[in-house]
């Protein structure tokens, strides 16, 4: 979660949900502002997605909805992912030739696009590419597809991992082999690689 939402007063809302589920009452008391402040940050981050209600319990005038976070919510607090994953390429350039992790990494593309293949199979290549995109948006990247010269491209406008892609750009062979997978076709990368990463993939 970006360090500007973590300091504003739905971060610390959120913080405090974060810990344990609560009413409208006891998160203006632990924030101490009113009650409507509250209701009215709960409706942003219910409108985001961010919270949800969880139930009711007896208050003192009236029962009380009980507010929690929501899986979404909870992975956004999760920073763990980029320096583990970076640290595992580490170990893995340690120990495996440069063919070998390729392989590997290939591997890993292949295994994430498998438990979606079963919803593919019998469809287009453009029936494929509907299904593909909204699919790698989930895992952090987003493009669109499209043509040149008689090719089709994946042209991406961010990177699922563009907090280290350019420091490890094998990476790129993951997304590569994942989306291809999804396509039923073989792909060459032409990924963008820097401040502002980017993918970009064309069909063989």
């Amino acid at each position: 979660m970006n360090q500007q939402l973590l300091n504003s007063s739905r971060g610390q809302l959120l913080r405090l949900l974060r810990r344990s589920p609560r009413s409208v009452n006891e998160l203006a008391g632990a924030l101490g502002v009113t009650d409507n402040a509250v209701r009215a940050t709960l409706a942003r981050l219910e409108r985001d997605g961010l919270v949800r209600q969880v139930g009711r319990r007896p208050g003192f005038r009236k029962p009380e909805s009980i507010y929690d976070i929501t899986p979404q919510a909870e992975r956004q607090f999760a920073n763990a992912y980029a320096p583990v994953l970076e640290t595992l390429l580490a170990v893995l350039e340690s120990h495996l030739s440069g063919s070998d992790l390729d392989d590997k990494l290939r591997e890993l593309g292949r295994r994430m696009a498998a438990p979606h293949l079963q919803s593919m199979e019998g469809l287009s290549f453009e029936q494929r590419a509907v299904l593909t995109l909204p699919i790698l948006e989930d895992f952090g990247g987003l493009a669109e597809l499209g043509q040149r010269d008689g090719h089709a491209f994946v042209i991406g406008f961010g990177c699922p991992f563009s907090e280290i892609v350019e420091k490890h750009p094998k990476l790129c062979l993951v997304v590569q082999a994942f989306v291809g997978e999804l396509l039923g076709c073989k792909l060459q990368e032409q990924c963008q690689r820097g401040e502002r990463s980017r993918c970009c993939f064309a069909t063989a």
